[in-house]
């Protein structure tokens, strides 16, 4: 029943052949790693207004422009910068592999931590927005927004579990909509503008008045810039998937950069100036999209649909980093700073480790912060800033190394960025810290330390397995240990004659073993015993305190025991299957704790001989066919 219901939901499993058929164009892949940059146009604006509105009132709707003008001339700059790293490494890991190739491990590793923080990041700040998103539109789930976020989560995974191919249908319609209906609404609003319709403006007591003697400080309008650079977050993933694009993947993955930008200068541009016309102020429980939606079309149609897109849209963001984090993870892994399990594909040829763990990450950020968006943004941005500024700071040393035909150009335009995404993390570390930011600063420290005790693992585990080829020549495979076997037996039964008939016929040195945990428990096992016709000896122990996998430890390390140092050990233990898996939790399974006891003992092998029980009814049906033991 579970493989039915695994199989409806996830989907059948794909042969590694049929991974070509789940490649991206660019229709597809345009939104499937855009979505999170597209999103944020949802709440960038509104974060730069929470800034400065409290501060300077009336006085933001001057500055907000500029400010939004300049996050977007930042996003130019990172879209010719990441087109260049696309042409330059083709076969994705963006800042990861850009800084590994070019800065040195330990920065790529900084990368790869801050790539991965702000890709949780991303998903608990996405789902976030879209459950505020729709508790906008619908006031009375406002209490219920962390369970709304958790379900989001939830859809989000197995959609994503079900493949690439699937997951593009699945979640790449809803983007163009957003798209189409912030244009809508962002025409509509400059031609009501223009034709003198009168925005319904906030009340005055709502914009707090500017006091005559405060000046606009660098600082404020720092961290304004700073607050809406989450506009900018995402444009690292395409880069990182270049690889899920049909070919030629690097000029698709291309296509999709300049695409990716013009979406952003029209929808982000376009609430920016809206925002500035109707002057629109910052409200807990109606999001800024809500309040232009209102001011220009009033309640009614427009309303629910702008809801239901923008919940889509900051719901499926999150499907940015489910495309660019597995991905990093499976690279990084390949390298072995992070679990190898992460490299590997599922059966719908995704890598479901990192989309799970992407998922529980998020969720516990979503519980921990009550999906509260702006908490979580002050945790946004610092880490995919770190990344942007490492990379290009990379691709200057790369184009430097190289010198192919117009690196001049390259190097300057990802000196440009480097430049310019030093200063923007400087800023938004510095602005955010307090409010947060500091558990970035902390975190990603020991996600690197964590990655480096991984790697040291993989290097001791490979030193100590590994044969130099110089060696096989010399190696002889005939065995030249001693064998013993000890077969564990509570009572005197048919799955016990089993066990015991195998370990004779791998060697003559078998002994029984029991533990007694009641005196005098053991005389049955005794007596029936010594009616066999065998030379195996039964080994009795006493347990005053009811301890059978200690006490069996203790027999094999003492000197009672017949073996000798280096001789191999085979303790056998004889284990009955029942039908149905419910039953098994009727017994208490002594022997799984055995086996997982002698796991940590040298020179011992644990092995498990099956003894399948039938159900009563099937049984009495063969009862006149005597079991082969």
């Amino acid at each position: 029943m579970f493989r039915r219901l695994g199989r409806f939901v996830f989907g059948k499993s794909m042969a590694s052949h049929q991974l070509g058929n789940e490649k991206l164009n660019v229709f597809w892949g345009m939104p499937i790693l855009s979505s999170d940059s597209i999103s944020s146009v949802a709440y960038a604006v509104e974060e730069i207004l929470l800034v400065l509105v409290p501060v300077i009132g009336l006085a933001s709707f001057m500055w907000m422009p500029r400010i939004a003008l300049a996050i977007i001339a930042l996003l130019i700059i990172l879209v010719l910068s990441y087109r260049h790293v696309v042409d330059a490494y083709p076969n994705g890991g963006g800042a990861y592999v850009v800084a590994k190739d070019n800065l040195g491990p330990i920065y790529s590793l900084a990368a790869g931590a801050s790539l991965s923080v702000d890709y949780t990041l991303t998903v608990a700040v996405s789902i976030a927005a879209a459950s505020a998103a729709i508790t906008s539109a619908f006031p009375s789930l406002y209490a219920h927004r962390v369970a709304i976020s958790l379900l989001l989560i939830f859809l989000l995974a197995v959609g994503n579990l079900r493949g690439i191919r699937e997951s593009s249908r699945i979640f790449s319609l809803p983007t163009y909509a957003f798209i189409l209906s912030i244009v809508v609404l962002v025409a509509a609003g400059i031609i009501k503008y223009l034709t003198g319709g009168m925005p319904v403006l906030p009340p005055a007591e709502a914009i707090p008045a500017t006091p005559g003697i405060q000046a606009v400080t660098m600082f404020l309008i720092i961290r304004a810039f700073a607050s809406g650079c989450s506009a900018l977050t995402g444009v690292e993933a395409i880069s990182n998937a270049v690889p899920n694009f049909k070919a030629p993947a690097a000029k698709q993955a291309k296509t999709v950069y300049a695409l990716l930008a013009l979406a952003i200068i029209v929808c982000f541009g376009g609430v920016a100036v809206l925002a500035n016309l109707y002057q629109i102020v910052p409200d807990p429980r109606q999001t800024v999209i809500t309040q232009l939606t209102l001011s220009i079309f009033g309640p009614g149609l427009m309303l629910y649909i702008m809801a239901a897109t923008t919940g889509l849209i900051l719901a499926l963001a999150a499907n940015t980093a489910y495309s660019g984090f597995p991905t990093l993870l499976s690279v990084i892994a390949q390298d072995g700073y992070v679990p190898r399990q992460l490299s590997m594909r599922g059966h719908r040829l995704n890598f479901n480790n990192g989309i799970i763990l992407l998922s529980l990450a998020a969720a516990i950020l979503i519980i921990v912060f009550q999906a509260d968006t702006h908490l979580l943004i002050s945790l946004y941005a610092v880490g995919v800033f770190t990344s942007f500024t490492l990379s290009q700071a990379g691709m200057v040393i790369h184009w430097w190394k190289e010198r192919s035909k117009g690196w001049t150009w390259k190097a300057l335009i990802n000196a440009a960025g480097a430049a310019t995404t030093g200063v923007a993390v400087t800023v938004i570390g510095i602005t955010k810290f307090a409010e947060g930011a500091w558990i970035v600063f902390v975190v990603v420290p020991l996600i690197i330390t964590v990655m480096l005790k991984i790697k040291t693992h993989y290097l001791s585990v490979a030193q100590q397995l590994d044969i130099p080829n110089e060696s096989l020549a010399q190696i002889n495979l005939n065995s030249d240990y001693q064998h013993h076997v000890i077969v564990p037996v509570d009572s005197f039964n048919a799955m016990v004659v089993k066990a015991l008939r195998y370990a004779r016929s791998i060697t003559s040195h078998v002994e029984a073993f029991h533990v007694e945990v009641y005196a005098g428990e053991s005389e049955k096992l005794r007596r029936k015993w010594n009616l066999l016709d065998t030379d195996i000896p039964l080994i009795v122990k006493f347990s005053p305190y009811r301890e059978v996998v200690n006490l069996l430890t203790e027999y094999i390390d003492s000197e009672e025991h017949a073996s000798q140092p280096g001789d191999i050990i085979t303790v056998l233990l004889p284990q009955f299957f029942v039908p149905h898996r419910w039953e098994m939790a009727l017994h208490n399974n002594t022997s799984l704790f055995i086996a997982n006891a002698m796991l940590k003992k040298r020179n011992v092998i644990v092995s498990i001989i099956p003894f399948y029980l039938e159900d009563l009814k099937t049984y009495h049906l063969a009862k006149s066919h005597k079991p082969v033991l």
